[in-house]
């Protein structure tokens, strides 16, 4: 990639509340888009609280560039059916990165960021050292959509001769 500057691995933990789109459950699998990059989980048979745990990277070149996640139940025969989308709101978190990582303890709190009209969090999320890793837990808050919301962990991987933050 041209101008890469770093990577943004996401952790897709689970789905909470998702709507039922086949009868009493759904079959879910989450997408995410930044650009022409676009990735997805595998699916879960026959749940609203599906657990995924999957990792997925993404190249990253321009920080101010759209993360967005989007649910879909997997339908075999028909296209996939909807379940919401959020966008991940990245800037905050690639604020930090310019934090000492050496000089501070585990579980330390580098900033806090709210629910707003310019995000889908669904609560407070809090960027941390974790391991000596700058990373940041949320709760995103589907949209477009009854119900239902995803819990992601986002972390920033350097990388060797990328530009510097």
């Amino acid at each position: 990639m041209e101008n890469l500057i770093g990577l943004l691995r996401i952790r897709v933990r689970r789905g909470i509340n998702l709507v039922s789109r086949d009868s009493n459950t759904s079959d879910p699998f989450v997408v995410i888009t930044m650009g022409s990059q676009k990735l997805k989980t595998r699916g879960v048979k026959n749940s609203c609280n599906p657990e995924w745990n999957d990792e997925l990277t993404l190249g990253i070149n321009d920080p101010n560039q759209h993360v967005n996640l989007e649910v879909y139940d997997k339908d075999t025969f028909t296209s996939h059916d909807t379940m919401g989308d959020a966008e991940i709101d990245i800037k905050p978190f690639f604020e930090a990165q310019g934090t000492d990582v050496q000089e501070v303890s585990d579980r330390t709190e580098i900033r806090r960021v709210n629910p707003s009209g310019d995000n889908c969090l669904a609560e407070e999320s809090r960027i941390i050292i974790s391991n000596g890793k700058i990373v940041q837990d949320m709760i995103l808050k589907l949209r477009n959509v009854e119900s239902g919301a995803v819990e992601i962990q986002i972390e920033w991987i350097n990388v060797p001769g990328s530009s510097d933050l």
